[in-house]
């Protein structure tokens, strides 16, 4: 669920890493693809969001974006062995 991109264009700019450095970035949803990977529609993500039912997110600028990585924790924190549960 990560993408990796090199800094190479750093170091061609002036940057001060070596070639063989890496980043690895996260991969990021918007709320269309969150919401198709959940199986709900795009006005639950963002009612979840609203009420802090969601997963975590991030603003970028005016954009909203789901991190793979927080939805998959969000999803795993979610679990139940029984639907009495909290």
């Amino acid at each position: 669920m990560q993408n990796t991109t090199s800094l190479q264009a750093a170091q061609s700019n002036g940057g001060t890493l070596p070639a063989s450095h890496t980043v690895t970035l996260p991969q990021l949803w918007d709320q269309k693809v969150l919401a198709a990977y959940l199986g709900k529609s795009t006005a639950w993500c963002e009612r979840a969001r609203w009420a802090g039912d969601g997963p975590r997110f991030v603003k970028l600028g005016r954009h909203v974006r789901y991190r793979a990585d927080d939805v998959l924790a969000w999803i795993e924190e979610s679990a139940r062995t029984c639907s009495g549960e909290a």
